[in-house]
């Protein structure tokens, strides 16, 4: 289990901390609000990403493989979804003392949504099925949980370096250039979940 345990994780990594839909909200909440306040849609989200990658690995993702009108429409309201909060991360500037108490981060809820729209995660549990689900050992609750574990580690990384770069340019000026930066990283990356 132990080698099998280290492929995945090797697996995992340049997927999980590479520049998706998901990083990059959760570097934009932690750029804006801090890291603390990014927790609870990261519970939303990593509960959701569990619940998923269960049901894909217990043979869900064969069943919706019969519609894949279904799969493409997820695809586009999930590239809206995405280009929506990239739309309201441009407009928001720099934060005011009196905007904090005003603006919300994503809560639990809204963590949950951004995983069933993010057609990254959904790749990479593919993917990651297709390597590992014939792997002794590991099983689907193991690969499920490892991948969820992970995740939650690289979005608490991302957020972390959101919120170090909002410090370091801390500037109302520096603070609505990053703002709009990882905005436009977001809106690219909504545009590549369309075209995708």
């Amino acid at each position: 289990m132990g080698s099998a345990m280290s492929a995945l994780l090797i697996f995992l990594l340049p997927l999980a901390y590479s520049p998706g839909p998901g990083n990059m909200i959760f570097a934009a909440m932690g750029a804006r609000f801090g890291l603390a306040a990014t927790w609870p849609a990261s519970f939303g989200y990593h509960l959701a990403t569990w619940a998923v990658t269960l049901a894909i690995g217990l043979g869900f993702g064969a069943a919706t493989q019969a519609a894949p009108g279904v799969a493409k429409g997820l695809l586009v309201i999930g590239a809206g979804y995405v280009m929506w909060l990239a739309l309201g991360l441009w407009r928001a500037g720099a934060m005011r003392d009196g905007d904090v108490r005003a603006a919300r981060p994503i809560g639990f809820g809204g963590g949950m949504v951004l995983l069933l729209f993010n057609p990254k995660a959904y790749v990479i549990i593919a993917l990651m099925f297709t390597q590992f689900s014939a792997v002794p050992g590991l099983g689907v609750l193991g690969i499920a949980t490892v991948f969820t574990l992970n995740n939650m580690l690289a979005f608490a990384l991302w957020a972390a370096l959101g919120r170090r770069l909002a410090r370091l340019w801390s500037r109302p000026d520096q603070a609505a250039l990053l703002n709009r930066g990882l905005a436009a990283m977001l809106g690219g990356v909504a545009i590549w979940m369309a075209v995708a």
